[in-house]
């Protein structure tokens, strides 16, 4: 996990936290300017260690409780990751704070592309094993939703076809969505880690897949859970892709979630370009990028099982 500057011990910054139990004792505390999330986030070293602070507005409090809570759940699995230590309120209610383990390493993103493509493959298995453990965590009656996405997706593509944001041959995809959009939320109910690709994983010391980055869980369809990997995983390693996918479905993988992981692609695809919008036009190009590979590794979605899978299994058989 990268840092960013270090802020002050003193004064206003400090006051912030100063009402969390034993921060007196925190020798410093290091800005981490990382990732989408709203909170702000700080590494903080202890004499026993080092510990990783969020920090959301107060008016959050119950939804950051349900966060920790769950976390609580993913920590009893027993796999490396940013595991709860305290939780509460600070900066006299206007802030609340979550305090959790930090997961020593380097962010697997940058790591996989000069690992070998055994490595990177063993190292995917790894993360989809951890998955599907995740997954499997019974789901408390009161996390349930009390309705599927499909509205959702689908007022998010209306969202992108009334957008100034339209691409060539994006009518596949929208026919391509429309269409299928019943195949989602076809499965039970998971626990989600919400943002599950190598950018919130950590390559740590002993070579293990640690993982980070949970604000954004919720309960909802397992499938929904990949479409990242052809969003943001493929740049950094196919193998490592493929070896996700194997290790959840342990060989066997169904042709139903081929068929509704291809939804989910296809409305990020276009939905993302319009998400972006917020964030200027750098990371427009690079939406509108990721939609052309994804043109291309679904051939325009004429197929359900994309282009770098099929392959890297074909070589990796010798065919």
């Amino acid at each position: 996990m990268m840092g960013g500057q270090e802020s002050d011990m003193t004064g206003v910054t400090r006051a912030k936290w100063a009402d969390i139990p034993h921060s007196g004792g925190w020798t410093a505390v290091e800005e981490v300017a990382k990732g989408w999330s709203s909170d702000r986030k700080y590494l903080v070293t202890t004499k026993d260690g080092r510990l990783l602070l969020r920090l959301s507005d107060g008016e959050q409090y119950q939804a950051k409780q349900r966060e920790y809570e769950v976390i609580q759940k993913y920590a009893r699995l027993g796999f490396p990751m940013s595991a709860p230590v305290d939780f509460g309120l600070c900066d006299g209610g206007k802030s609340v704070y979550m305090l959790l383990t930090w997961v020593e390493g380097r962010d697997l993103e940058d790591v996989l592309p000069g690992l070998p493509e055994g490595e990177q493959y063993r190292l995917g298995r790894e993360a989809g094993r951890i998955l599907r453990r995740i997954h499997a965590i019974p789901v408390a009656a009161k996390d349930l939703p009390d309705q599927t996405k499909k509205a959702k997706k689908l007022e998010q593509l209306a969202r992108y076809e009334s957008s100034r944001l339209r691409q060539d041959g994006d009518e596949a995809l929208i026919r391509y969505v429309r269409e299928n959009i019943d195949l989602i939320w076809r499965q039970a109910p998971v626990y989600q880690h919400g943002d599950y690709h190598p950018g919130n994983l950590i390559y740590t010391p002993k070579g293990a897949v640690g993982v980070i980055d949970f604000n954004r869980w919720e309960v909802g369809d397992p499938y929904e859970e990949f479409y990242k990997l052809e969003s943001f995983g493929i740049e950094c390693s196919v193998p490592y892709c493929v070896g996700q996918i194997d290790a959840y479905f342990d060989g066997d993988v169904p042709e139903e979630f081929w068929r509704t992981l291809a939804v989910y692609v296809a409305h990020a695809a276009l939905y993302s370009i319009k998400w972006a919008e917020k964030f200027g036009q750098r990371e427009i190009d690079g939406m509108v990028k990721r939609y052309r590979r994804a043109l291309d590794s679904y051939d325009g979605f004429r197929t359900t099982i994309p282009r770098w899978y099929t392959e890297t299994k074909a070589c990796k058989h010798g065919q």
